[in-house]
């Protein structure tokens, strides 16, 4: 089912039997409905019943994610994103009741939505469209990191026939969490070191952690690791976070250094050694919200990375 989300003073979440009068009282507004591709005018009551059911069963399908928008335990709207799986990428659609334009919860909820979906779905792209005479909602759009890319013609049903619409497409670089603020010039720029492994089933498979919703980075794959804390030897950093992070026992004498990544990124300077592992106690489990996969060596460019992450993946191909 759809998660629950948090977004400022609004809270997104699944779609309840419950919501049907509010629903329906709220899109049953010519200047709501006709910006909407979908539904009639009027709308019927009865059909606010049968959509809520039909996102309940979409959810459940894994095929399209609908979010009754809150705000003091009262719906306002609903933002949903819908998937095209062979395309890799998801349509977002949203609405508010008319007294909540202009207040910037729109952007607030599409926002979350949107991140939400780079980070939880399997895609690489957002795309969406609003009516030629919708301003406001391209405005919206443009704010959460939507770049313009082109015009068409979409089927309105409340307005009988087809109408203009401008399309609008976001990366995952594009819709991310606020950056950190910058560091004041004078600070000198800090070396980062973080330590990664790369375990190695009898399969000859790598295991990738994906970065849960939330995080920077959120939604790209990397080779498990973390921070190297004070007083913390690389090896040590390496086993303490695999036992907080995937509930796996590493022996020191069971990872191998293999080869290490020296990159600038801007606010410092990032070395993580890569070190190599084919035993291990324990089963990896996710502890903290991320998505595990064994991967083929042959297969590991088919999962977005952080750049660092990328110039190891012909290594560790040719080594398995």
């Amino acid at each position: 089912m759809s998660p629950t989300l948090s977004a400022g003073p609004l809270t997104l979440r699944a779609l309840q039997e419950t919501d049907a009068a509010d629903l329906h009282r709220l899109i049953n507004d010519w200047s709501v409905v006709r910006m909407l591709s979908r539904p009639p005018f009027p709308y019927p009551r009865d059909l606010a019943d049968a959509w809520i059911a039909d996102t309940r069963r979409q959810a459940g399908e894994g095929s399209a994610f609908h979010f009754a928008v809150i705000r003091d335990d009262a719906l306002i709207g609903c933002v949903g994103v819908s998937l095209d799986r062979s395309r890799r990428e998801a349509n977002l659609g949203y609405w508010l009741g008319r007294d909540h334009w202009g207040q910037g919860l729109a952007t607030l909820a599409a926002g979350r939505a949107a991140r939400w979906a780079m980070a939880s779905l399997p895609i690489e792209r957002l795309t969406a469209f609003v009516a030629f005479d919708n301003p406001a909602s391209a405005a919206v759009l443009r704010r959460i990191g939507f770049s313009d890319s082109g015009q068409g013609r979409q089927p309105f049903l409340s307005r009988g026939g087809d109408h203009p619409v401008t399309l609008f497409t976001a990366t995952r670089d594009a819709i991310t969490p606020e950056p950190a603020p910058a560091e004041p010039a004078a600070t000198p720029r800090r070396t980062l070191l973080v330590v990664a492994a790369a375990l190695i089933d009898s399969a000859q498979r790598v295991l990738l952690a994906r970065r849960p919703e939330g995080k920077p980075l959120a939604g790209l794959w990397e080779f498990p690791g973390g921070k190297v804390e004070a007083q913390e030897s690389p090896e040590q950093a390496l086993i303490r976070e695999f036992r907080e992070e995937l509930g796996v026992d590493l022996a020191a004498n069971c990872v191998a250094p293999f080869t290490f990544v020296s990159q600038d990124c801007g606010r410092f300077h990032l070395m993580m050694p890569l070190y190599l592992c084919r035993r291990w106690h324990g089963v990896p489990q996710p502890r903290e919200g991320q998505e595990l996969a064994w991967v083929d060596a042959s297969r590991l460019e088919d999962y977005p990375m952080p750049e660092p992450d990328k110039p190891l993946i012909p290594l560790l191909r040719e080594l398995l």
